[in-house]
């Protein structure tokens, strides 16, 4: 019996396997990458309070301006220069707290931070991102 057509010919099917192993590492890839990148810099490590005189609010930064601080807190430290204080650095992603602690300076306050693994820069220099605040009397 002779072959008449092409459509009788069988087939070979071609497994591309190599093809598919790197659309899957490149899949696994992106996502170990899209895990880490939230675990660093989106996922708050830690939350909390700091207390003490608010020394300092600036607004710097090249391309992202973003406000900056400092605050003197309550403990201090001795080293043998005599007693320290400890300064608590910080960044205020948010405008209209950062306006109101730049009236607030010189001041006691309490500052409520959420801490980051990591910074990026169009949210701060620090890790401590400022999200709420209440002045001490």
């Amino acid at each position: 019996m002779a072959i008449d057509t092409l459509s009788d010919v069988p087939k070979i099917k071609k497994h591309n396997w190599f093809r598919n192993l790197l659309l899957k590492l490149a899949l696994l890839l992106i996502i170990i990458l899209g895990v880490y990148v939230y675990w660093s810099y989106y996922n708050v490590y830690s939350d909390g309070d700091r207390t003490g005189v608010l020394t300092k609010i600036s607004h710097k930064g090249n391309i992202f301006k973003t406000y900056e601080g400092e605050m003197m807190i309550g403990n201090m430290a001795q080293s043998s220069l005599g007693l320290v204080n400890e300064k608590f650095y910080f960044s205020v992603a948010d405008k209209s707290i950062a306006d109101t602690l730049i009236k607030l300076q010189g001041q006691r306050v309490t500052l409520q931070y959420q801490q980051y693994r990591k910074s990026i820069v169009w949210r701060g220099d620090s890790e401590y991102i400022i999200v709420g605040y209440t002045k001490v009397p």
